[in-house]
């Protein structure tokens, strides 16, 4: 049945697809309608909301359900972001599953909580202390909402990793036709379950593969959780083969898994021009494209759903035979950086805005018009 709704109502919706049983967040613009709609549908499935005293507090209790064995997320947006990143570091060193949605909105500070920006992009990948990798999918569209937000969850339980829901004002509350429930369920993943005894568990044990099984409390496998490097048990280590291991192993999970992590959709055979977005750029950015290849110019089109791990092959391979690649962004070129990195400097042309208003079409189509 195509049902008239929202971005955010999309990630709530997913997420009770994806078999999230717990959320507990705190109330911010423009993420709050993902609490409004998990907040009346989750008890009708046997799970729980709990609006939090503050977003710290939120992903804490998430954190805790997570290792109760419930899949579980929060939705925030960037002050509220901040606040999360020690328990995002956490998760990321305890290889505790579960989801962040940020629905961004222009900063710094409170900066216009009703006004679109794409200004948390290195924040997502960059915002905790330490050294680890992290999961980052952002979608473009109502339906991509809905479906990466099963994605996220998918990843999480497969990977025993955080995974964050990049999205942007846009995205979260404009509203498009979305067939729901789908004809054709998605495929949903659950955690590696432990099949030995509970004497013989380890919950950080590598021998048993990059994503070590983990067993929920209480289920009578004994273990300790804690934000100190740790041996396979989880208990605290000073030996450096152990911490050298450990960081090698969360790395080398999802490194080696890019090919099935990265998701992109790509238009145009050897351009002469590429345009690479994501979010709500990549909407004016195709337009631009079609408009762009009435007029016979040589286009391609790169949209990235996964910007964390940054897809550098992929773009390396998009970008081949290309003399110039533009990237419009709602910030001063954060993924920009990436794009140069890979490609070179300058073959990178910037398309930026960071007043609060949407990157049109035409301001994407000067800068293809320039190329000579």
């Amino acid at each position: 049945m195509l049902r008239l709704m929202q971005g955010n109502e999309a990630v709530a919706y997913g997420a009770i697809m994806a078999g999230c049983r717990f959320y507990a967040g705190y109330p911010i613009t423009p993420s709050s309608e993902i609490a409004h709609v998990l907040a009346r549908e989750l008890p009708k499935v046997g799970g729980k909301f709990i609006q939090m005293e503050d977003e710290i507090a939120s992903l804490g209790a998430v954190l805790g359900a997570s290792v109760g064995g419930v899949k579980a997320m929060t939705a925030t947006s960037g002050p509220g972001f901040s606040l999360m990143q020690e328990h995002i570091g956490y998760a990321a060193m305890a290889e505790i599953p579960c989801v962040i949605v940020n629905v961004q909105r222009l900063g710094p500070s409170t900066g216009q909580p009703t006004s679109p920006a794409q200004g948390d992009v290195m924040q997502a990948r960059w915002g905790t202390h330490g050294d680890h990798p992290i999961i980052v999918l952002c979608p473009s569209s109502v339906k991509e909402a809905f479906e990466l937000t099963i994605k996220a969850f998918n990843f999480s339980e497969k990977y025993r990793t955080p995974v964050i829901l990049l999205m942007d004002e846009v995205v979260g509350h404009m509203r498009e036709p979305l067939e729901y429930p789908p004809a054709k369920p998605p495929e949903v993943i659950d955690r590696v379950q432990a099949s030995m005894p509970p004497e013989w568990y380890y919950p950080y044990d590598e021998e048993l593969g990059d994503v070590p099984p983990m067993v929920p409390f209480g289920m009578g496998y004994r273990y300790n959780i804690t934000g100190l490097h740790h041996d396979r048990s989880g208990f605290p280590t000073l030996r450096p083969d152990e911490i050298r291991s450990w960081i090698e192993r969360v790395f080398r999970k999802i490194e080696s898994n890019k090919a099935d992590i990265t998701l992109y959709q790509e238009e145009g055979a050897n351009p002469r021009i590429l345009l690479i977005a994501y979010g709500a750029t990549a909407r004016a950015a195709r337009q631009a494209f079609k408009i762009a290849k009435a007029r016979r110019y040589k286009i391609g089109f790169l949209k990235l759903m996964t910007i964390w791990p940054f897809p550098e092959e992929v773009v390396e391979r998009a970008a081949r035979s290309a003399v110039r690649v533009i990237v419009p962004e709602m910030n001063m070129g954060q993924l920009a950086l990436e794009v140069e990195r890979v490609v070179g400097k300058r073959k990178v042309r910037r398309v930026n805005k960071v007043d609060g208003s949407m990157i049109t079409p035409a301001e994407i189509l000067k800068a293809i018009e320039e190329v000579k």
